[in-house]
C-alpha cells in the first residue's frame, strides 16, 4: 500500500512537471514582424516598425518599435495599425483603423480611442526623426482574434496630423495619410 502511494505521488509530480514545462516552453515562443514605411513618392518620408511578441500567455503583449525620418521638425503625427495589409500611392487601400471582433468599428472618429490599432503619436525631433517604443496587448502576432495576420493582413499608417484621441470629432484621429507600411512576418 505504501509503495502504491509513493508511485501515485511520483506520477503526479512527474506529470505536473511535464505539464508546466510544456506550458512554459509555449510561452517562450517569439513572433516577429516588420513594416517598411514609405511616404508618397518624393516626400522623403521613410522608416520602419518592428513588432515582437514574446509570449502567447493569457494576455500576450507586443512591443512596437517605430522610427520615421523625413518629417517636418517638431511635427506631431497620429500613427495607427490599419485593417488591410495594402499600401498604394494614396494609402487608402489600407482601410480603416484595425478594430477586429464582433463589435469592432474601423471608423476612428466614431470609436476613439478604443480601437485595437491605436498607437501613440509620433513627435519629430529637430532633425525630422520620430521614434517610439510602445507595448500593447490590443493586437497579437500569433493566431487569434486580435492577430495582425488575418486573411487581408494589416498596415501601419503615419497620419498628417496628430491623433487627438477624441470621439466624434472629424479628423481627430490624425487626418490624411502621410506614409504606409505593410506588416510582414519575419
Amino acid at each position: 500500500m505504501k509503495n502504491r502511494f509513493y508511485c501515485c505521488v511520483s506520477a503526479l509530480v512527474i506529470g505536473s512537471a511535464l505539464l508546466f514545462s510544456s506550458c512554459s516552453s509555449q510561452n517562450k515562443e517569439i513572433y516577429r514582424a516588420r513594416a517598411e514605411i514609405r511616404g508618397a513618392e518624393g516626400s522623403g518620408v521613410s522608416g520602419y516598425a518592428d513588432f515582437v511578441q514574446s509570449s502567447k500567455g493569457v494576455v500576450p503583449t507586443v512591443l512596437v518599435t517605430l522610427e520615421v525620418t523625413g518629417l517636418e521638425p517638431g511635427s506631431v503625427h497620429g500613427c495607427h495599425i490599419h485593417e488591410n495589409g495594402t499600401c498604394e500611392p494614396t494609402f487608402g487601400a489600407a482601410g480603416g483603423h484595425l478594430d477586429p471582433g464582433p463589435y469592432g468599428m474601423s471608423n476612428p472618429d466614431a470609436n476613439h480611442p478604443f480601437h485595437m490599432g491605436d498607437l501613440p503619436n509620433l513627435v519629430a525631433d529637430n532633425n525630422g526623426v520620430a521614434r517610439f517604443e510602445h507595448r500593447t496587448s490590443r493586437v497579437t502576432l500569433s493566431d487569434g482574434p486580435l492577430t495582425l495576420f488575418d486573411e487581408n493582413g494589416s498596415a501601419v499608417i503615419v497620419h498628417v496630423d496628430p491623433d487627438l484621441g477624441t470621439t466624434g470629432q472629424k479628423g481627430g484621429a490624425g487626418g490624411g495619410r502621410l506614409a504606409c507600411g505593410t506588416i510582414q512576418k519575419r
